[in-house]
């Protein structure tokens, strides 16, 4: 018993990560994914997930090595530079993925909870309440409370959603083939910016960063924690793959017709009728995990992306080389308690648009992100004199990265030019 808590812990930071990442893209983008091309494209969901454990390891590999956040390393060699155009980009982000978390959850709770006729009044009741509620959880509790209500949350969602794809099983040898044997159906019509979307969707996009605040919360400050880190962010985009795996096994048993707020309303009934009410209900109980503990993470991280970000903008250069390695964002600052007000609050404004369009303001904002994140990595991880020769990256980590910066790179401006056409 001692030995699985034992796991459970190791393994906590990475789940979280896997909880923030999995959230209303994932469930859109695995199920239309999966309806539109079935089970062919299951691969693309594990290069996703390995693309993204590459660049949250690098995250911790710099941490781990150096003592200092990414976000330390980057305005120390570059300059406050980094922090001051940082800024603006995470208080526009800000504003766009609090409306999408609160438009998924509204989405959500309406599909569970038809009070209202209209479901675009059901998305905004809930996603004012449900953001309320998040506040309140993150504000009272800090980390800790978080942690333990967000571990609930990720149970529910995986043992839920996967049970759902168990249920719609469409057959061992399809699923495998899926798995291994790389296609795209499709490929002169929608199935290459599907195959582009499910790749690029897999887990999150600055929330990755939080990873390196959450392993200091547990007590992970030198080199010697970098395998545990490994292993633990291994479990996560397992766990995270498994999510999208299941999404598009869900998917390919159904026809989703339509979009918006009444998506999920759509897929579930279609689910009702295929696997029975009970069925149903596990999906939608399952998703509300995936999108209530998306939110959380999101409420509790990006305040304290904030908070470092500020700090390295306001400080002065020689300070911040200074800085205690150990040093934990306080949770009760006023920084960090006025921007969680912020991410709280302000975007609601955002819900009186569409669900869709505030997934697509969402994805455009996010679309850089990881090319950028990549070059500093590459940049930081690449020099022994920077991180030192035993973390230094070798040739493989090199060439994962630089395949992480062209994917999303082409990825994030093929689909700006389809979003904003």
């Amino acid at each position: 018993m001692n030995k699985l808590r034992q796991f459970f812990i190791v393994i906590s930071p990475g789940m979280l990560t896997a909880a923030t990442g999995v959230g209303a893209g994932d469930l859109a983008t695995g199920s239309f994914a999966g309806s539109i091309l079935g089970t062919a494209i299951l691969w693309a969901v594990i290069v996703g997930a390995f693309l993204k454990y590459v660049v949250t390891e690098g995250i911790a590999r710099w941490q781990l090595a150096t003592g200092s956040t990414l976000l330390e390393g980057l305005t120390i060699h570059f300059g406050k530079i980094i922090a001051l155009i940082f800024l603006p980009y995470l208080l526009m982000f800000t504003y766009f993925i609090g409306t999408a978390m609160m438009s998924a959850n509204g989405v959500t709770l309406h599909a569970m909870f038809p009070i209202f006729d209209d479901a675009v009044t059901g998305k905004i009741f809930f996603g004012i309440l449900i953001s309320i509620v998040g506040f309140g959880l993150v504000y009272k509790g800090g980390y800790e409370l978080f942690e333990k209500i967000t571990h609930v949350c990720i149970a529910i969602m995986f043992i839920c959603v996967i049970l759902t794809a168990a249920l719609m099983w469409p057959g061992t040898e399809l699923v495998f083939k899926g798995l291994f044997i790389p296609t795209i159906p499709d490929m002169t019509g929608e199935g290459l910016t599907w195959t582009i979307a499910l790749i690029g969707g897999v887990g999150g996009t600055v929330t990755v960063l939080s990873y390196g605040y959450w392993i200091r919360e547990e007590g992970r400050t030198t080199s010697d924690d970098l395998p545990t880190c490994q292993i633990d962010l291994a479990v996560g985009y397992f766990m995270t793959a498994l999510f999208g795996i299941s999404m598009v096994i869900i998917g390919s048993n159904v026809t989703i017709q339509g979009g918006g707020a009444g998506l999920l309303i759509n897929l579930s009934n279609q689910l009702g009728q295929e696997i029975g009410p009970a069925g149903k209900w596990l999906f939608l109980i399952g998703a509300f995990g995936a999108v209530f503990s998306s939110l959380l993470g999101v409420w509790q991280s990006i305040p304290y992306i904030f908070t470092d970000t500020w700090l390295m903008a306001t400080m002065p250069a020689s300070d911040i080389a200074e800085r205690d390695h150990t040093f934990k964002v306080d949770t009760t600052s006023p920084i960090y308690r006025r921007y969680l007000m912020i991410i709280a609050f302000v975007p609601m404004l955002g819900l009186f648009t569409s669900f869709q369009q505030a997934q697509k303001l969402y994805a455009v904002t996010g679309a850089f992100f990881f090319p950028l994140l990549a070059i500093g990595l590459l940049l930081l991880n690449g020099r022994a004199k920077w991180i030192g020769e035993k973390f230094k990256y070798g040739p493989g980590a090199i060439i994962s990265l630089i395949a992480v910066l062209l994917f999303f790179a082409w990825a994030g401006i093929t689909n700006i030019i389809k979003l904003l056409s």
